[in-house]
């Protein structure tokens, strides 16, 4: 254990303390998403990861069209990864987590189909989660984009990082009660699985990239009621029984305020018989995952590759 974060997320939490920036709570939703954006997209100079293929399409699902953005590596038969990106469930879209979908594309060696799923506090609970589901439908169905880009529609994981994480769980928790659409395999990083949980990483790690303060807001903007917060649907950690998930990996960060509610799921579902593989990366923040252009960040590029040994591990040996 160390007492202090890798050099890299110091250089940027130092950053962000010298910006001094009026808290994302603090401003209106769309300005925070402007925000967010600036900080997120690379600069005039950044050179995309290359792949083979990005298509974009619109998913018919849950009475509206839910827009994606498909990376192919090339050649047929490859796994499908339907991918949930972060941003407290208000911030975030396909744009800005277009380096994380190249990587995972390259190194997990399969279709990566990013979910431009609705924001909250336009669209509450479960607006996301159904535009999740639905993709999630889509890539099983073997139709259209996917078959296009050499998807297997036998073979689909679904995987996000924080709200996405958060999405991706919930997703495979409600594919195994109505028996579809199901995933093979879940890739859960950093994922935000707990209503107002009382762990002890939220309280060490306030203003580690993340707030208290910002994480109750995101909550609050995602849930039209507090009751919702009991849904396991909405925060999976509640779920009385995890057994019959899809195997998973499940990333977590040492100074995370999410830390040990990513930890108390990886553990519930092991508990509860789903294979689990856990990566842990001690001296990283939340968001680290993205951390891919420049400058990149050497730990964030371990992480994916990390996860696409996993993904290729399971589907190689799932045929």
């Amino acid at each position: 254990m160390t007492d202090t974060p890798h050099p890299d997320a110091r250089a940027l939490l130092d950053t962000l303390a010298e910006l001094d920036l009026p808290p994302l709570h603090e401003v209106p939703v769309e300005a925070a998403r402007r925000r967010q954006r600036a900080n997120s997209l690379p600069g005039q100079d950044y050179e995309p990861e290359p792949v083979e293929a990005v298509e974009t399409a619109v998913v018919r699902g849950a009475g509206h069209g839910v827009p994606v953005r498909a990376y192919a590596p090339g050649g047929t038969g490859r796994p499908v990864l339907v991918w949930a990106h972060g941003g407290g469930f208000v911030l975030g879209d396909v744009e800005t987590e277009d380096s994380v979908a190249r990587a995972l594309c390259n190194a997990a060696d399969c279709v990566v189909v990013s979910v431009d799923y609705r924001l909250a506090p336009e669209h509450p609970f479960p607006a996301a989660l159904e535009d999740v589901v639905a993709v999630l439908e889509w890539a099983r169905g073997g139709d259209g984009t996917v078959a296009d880009l050499g998807g297997d529609s036998d073979r689909v994981a679904v995987g996000g990082a924080s709200a996405g994480g958060n999405l991706a769980a919930a997703a495979s928790l409600l594919g195994r009660d109505r028996g579809a659409p199901r995933a093979n395999y879940q890739v859960l990083v950093y994922p935000a699985v707990s209503h107002g949980g009382e762990f002890d990483s939220r309280s060490t790690y306030d203003g580690y990239f993340l707030t208290r303060e910002e994480t109750a807001y995101f909550e609050s903007c995602y849930l039209e009621n507090d009751l919702h917060g009991r849904n396991p649907y909405a925060f999976p950690l509640g779920a009385e029984d995890l057994g019959g998930l899809p195997p998973a990996t499940v990333v977590t960060a040492g100074f995370d305020p999410l830390r040990d509610e990513g930890v108390a799921y990886a553990e519930a579902m092991a508990a509860d018989g789903v294979d689990v593989t856990r990566h842990h990366y001690e001296g990283m923040i939340h968001a680290f995952l993205g951390m891919l252009d420049e400058p990149e960040w050497a730990v964030a590029r371990e992480a994916v590759a990390s996860i696409g040994e996993d993904l290729r591990g399971h589907f190689d040996g799932s045929g």
